[in-house]
């Protein structure tokens, strides 16, 4: 199973595969905003890949939109909503609540 770790809580936690960044962090007590609900309509659960980036599922068109008007992006934001666990990652979640 992949291993998701958060900072700055710096907590790992395991992953089921296809399992987005959100629904982790929030079955797991990490705190992380999420002002829509978990569907790409705002930008609140911003996160930021620091190690892994290729495994998480590639964007899609919504999420790339939303990132592109979002203030502080990095080459390495995604939305925690969007971005779907295929292996080991670390995040810095940007947002908390």
């Amino acid at each position: 199973m992949p291993k998701v770790t958060f900072l700055p809580e710096n907590k790992t936690v395991q992953a089921t595969l296809g399992e987005s960044i959100l629904d982790l962090a929030l079955s797991n007590g990490v705190s992380i905003q999420h002002a829509c609900g978990g569907f790409c309509a705002c930008t609140t659960c911003h996160c930021e890949v620091l190690e892994g980036l290729e495994q998480l599922e590639k964007p899609d068109s919504d999420e790339l939109e939303r990132l592109e008007v979002l203030d502080g992006r990095t080459p390495n934001s995604r939305l925690g909503c969007q971005a779907k666990v295929r292996g080991d990652v670390t995040i810095r979640v940007i947002n908390c609540d």
